[in-house]
């Protein structure tokens, strides 16, 4: 039986789009801290080095996300052995997509902090119309159900996702390219025999060729209707539509660059790496074997994001390396 008010979330679109906004910010949040890990485990794979992640770089900047981020770096990494193998190499800077990660990841952070505080706010609102005082017993018609400051909200979220994607798609190329990496090209144990994750690389690319169409706002695409009455909607519905789909491609983008990560520790063996990416890779290689010859990937980038979804890989990686 449904009581009073909620009916409206089975057949208004701002109760919809809070609804749905609030579950995918909550997502977003485990997204970005999944990311940190990802390109942790990338960067000690590629061997960059951590020197642009220390405070006194994101202090200079002040921004918060970015702080987070890089903090969440370098704990990841701390106590590696890998970073010790290449201390006194020549190469002074690594590709954006390695060391300007914390400024990626963290502006990502913002917006979602902003978002939450957007739909935190609508969630405890009283949104529909009229709304009935009954201090003074009045029955006044407004335009509380107006969806248009969750509906930009939504749209920042989504941007704020497909760069995830984007910059974690970049450090996936750049592990395809031997030249650049030092580990074999491809990641394939016989470059020339077995073609690696050069497609899983391709299956990155596509997905964040998908977002970058679907990060088209749909919050400046309003159409009147009802005779002109309804002539300026937030089209909200359609941007939490949209953002749950950047989210399921971000996530498998995410996936993609856990498995080549893991790939490019096995090559950098018997070195190991900071605890944190060590527990995020032992976990992975509990489920996923390495790649020795080619095989569909298809079952390793669905075992992945299950991994990624359970709550137990976030929590052993976070019982030794806790996550801001």
């Amino acid at each position: 039986m449904l009581q009073a008010k909620e009916g409206l979330s089975l057949i208004n679109g701002t109760q919809y789009m809070a609804g749905l906004g609030a579950l995918a910010v909550k997502q977003a949040e485990e997204l970005l801290k999944l990311a940190d890990i990802a390109a942790a485990m990338n960067l000690e794979a590629l061997m960059g080095t951590p020197t642009a992640f220390d405070s006194r770089i994101q202090a200079a900047r002040g921004q918060l996300g970015q702080i987070a981020s890089a903090e969440n770096l370098r704990a990841l990494m701390a106590g590696s052995q890998i970073r010790e193998a290449h201390r006194y190499c020549p190469r002074v800077q690594d590709p954006y997509s390695l060391r300007c990660t914390p400024q990626v990841h963290g502006a990502s952070r913002d917006a979602v902090k902003f978002v939450r505080s957007v739909v935190e706010q609508e969630i405890n609102a009283a949104t529909d119309n009229p709304l009935v005082f009954t201090e003074t017993e009045d029955v006044l018609s407004g335009g509380n159900f107006h969806g248009q400051p969750v509906a930009l909200a939504l749209d920042v979220l989504a941007i704020a996702l497909a760069e995830v994607g984007n910059i974690a798609e970049c450090r996936v190329a750049l592990s395809m390219d031997g030249a650049q990496s030092g580990l074999p090209y491809f990641l394939a144990q016989d470059p020339g025999l077995n073609s690696g994750f050069m497609i899983a690389q391709v299956t990155a690319a596509s997905l964040v060729a998908e977002n970058k169409i679907l990060c088209h706002p749909a919050s400046v695409d309003s159409l009147p209707t009802s005779a002109g009455k309804e002539d300026h909607v937030s089209m909200g519905a359609l941007a939490v539509q949209k953002l749950w789909k950047v989210i399921e491609n971000t996530e498998q983008i995410l996936a993609i660059e856990f498995l080549c990560g893991a790939q490019g520790l096995d090559f950098r063996k018997p070195l190991k790496p900071g605890s944190g990416v060590g527990k995020a890779y032992d976990m992975i290689r509990a489920t996923i074997p390495p790649l020795q010859q080619d095989r569909s990937l298809t079952p390793d980038i669905a075992d992945m994001i299950q991994l990624m979804r359970s709550a137990q890989f976030l929590e052993e990686v976070e019982r030794i390396t806790p996550l801001k």
